[in-house]
């Protein structure tokens, strides 16, 4: 019986390298591993003008021009978009860095590659006027909508912080960022944390937008992340996105009115809402990259604000220990953009 199974198997082998030298001058398909490297590279991210040079490179082809395929998809949940990054549904995320050292925390493989931005007045706390509240000590007893275990909740807590109150203080009310501006424009709470274009709208509407992150100056920054095997397996796919962010950042600087329609399109958004928003985001470039990531010498700011966001979620109790940032934080591909 054994001897009939390979004689088959044999037989069924030859049969196939017949088949194959039949095809002429047909192209040999290829492996499985082949078609992998053909696939997109998906980047989640939450909506917002932050993000701008991810948009920047797709829009002017500067991925493509760097030999990459990237998809741009929108997660706006925190813990959806670590979820789609450990279940391999994205290889990559954009997000704040504190949430980010969260998710290190937690045990999600990944590298922090390159860093977008900070907020310079771009997130915000917001607030009724027929409340009565006109400091943050006034938020004692009140309802606050923020999204728990993000960087509205990272601020929101150093806020609160600094004047003498905690979470406990306040009646929290947990919702993604732009949930939170609605339901406070409805009247359903009597505070939120969230960004523009959100806090320019509650102003608009009357309302008082009470802090802000340039009462924090470096508090929230954001970063790329990738899967710890993206950057392992295929370095050159990496280094590819990295270069095309540095690029796109220097057309941003160059080509603000372009970059205003482009990011209008992305979010839909008016091109003048695009520039009053940027107005409040201090965006990265390589050199900038370059000074936030430091040198083992001489560390950037990035550990620092790495460190108090993950003192921040043990003390919150949604991690046991703050993750060794050393395992995290990668300075190779920034280092290597010519």
């Amino acid at each position: 019986m054994k001897k009939k199974l390979v004689s088959m198997l044999l037989m069924a082998a030859m049969l196939a390298m017949v088949i194959a030298g039949c095809g002429g001058n047909k192209p040999a398909e290829k492996s499985a591993s082949q078609s992998a490297e053909k696939k997109p590279v998906v980047i989640a991210y939450t909506p917002w003008t932050g993000y701008g040079s991810l948009f920047v490179a797709k829009e002017k082809g500067m991925f493509k021009n760097k030999g990459v395929d990237v998809e741009l998809q929108a997660i706006e949940g925190v813990g959806d978009r670590k979820q789609a990054l450990v279940a391999g549904k994205i290889q990559a995320m954009a997000a704040s860095l504190d949430v980010s050292v969260s998710a290190a925390g937690e045990g999600v493989p990944m590298k922090f590659v390159w860093a977008f931005d900070s907020s310079n007045g771009a997130d915000g706390l917001i607030v009724k006027k027929s409340k009565g509240i006109e400091k943050i000590a006034d938020l004692k007893g009140k309802e606050v909508a923020f999204h728990r275990g993000s960087a509205s909740h990272f601020l929101l807590s150093t806020l609160l912080e600094k004047n003498g109150l905690t979470d406990n203080d306040i009646k929290a009310v947990d919702m993604k960022a732009s949930e939170a501006a609605s339901a406070f424009m409805a009247g359903k709470v009597d505070a939120a944390v969230t960004w523009e274009p959100h806090l320019g709208k509650a102003k608009a509407a009357g309302e008082t937008v009470l802090a802000t992150t340039k009462d924090t100056p470096g508090l929230i920054a954001d970063v790329l992340a990738f899967r710890e095997d993206m950057v392992k397996n295929n370095p050159e796919t990496v280094q590819a996105v990295v270069a095309a962010l540095a690029e796109a950042t220097d057309y941003m600087n160059k080509n603000p009115e372009e970059t205003n329609k482009i990011l209008a399109d992305a979010f839909k958004m008016k091109p003048e809402e695009v520039a009053a928003d940027i107005q409040t985001v201090k965006f990265y470039g390589l050199k900038e990259n370059l000074e936030f990531y430091g040198s083992k010498e001489k560390p950037g700011a990035i550990y620092d604000v790495g460190k108090r966001a993950g003192e921040f979620y043990v003390k919150l109790k949604l991690l046991s220990q703050a993750p060794d940032l050393s395992k995290y934080i990668d300075d190779t591909f920034i280092t290597k953009v010519k």
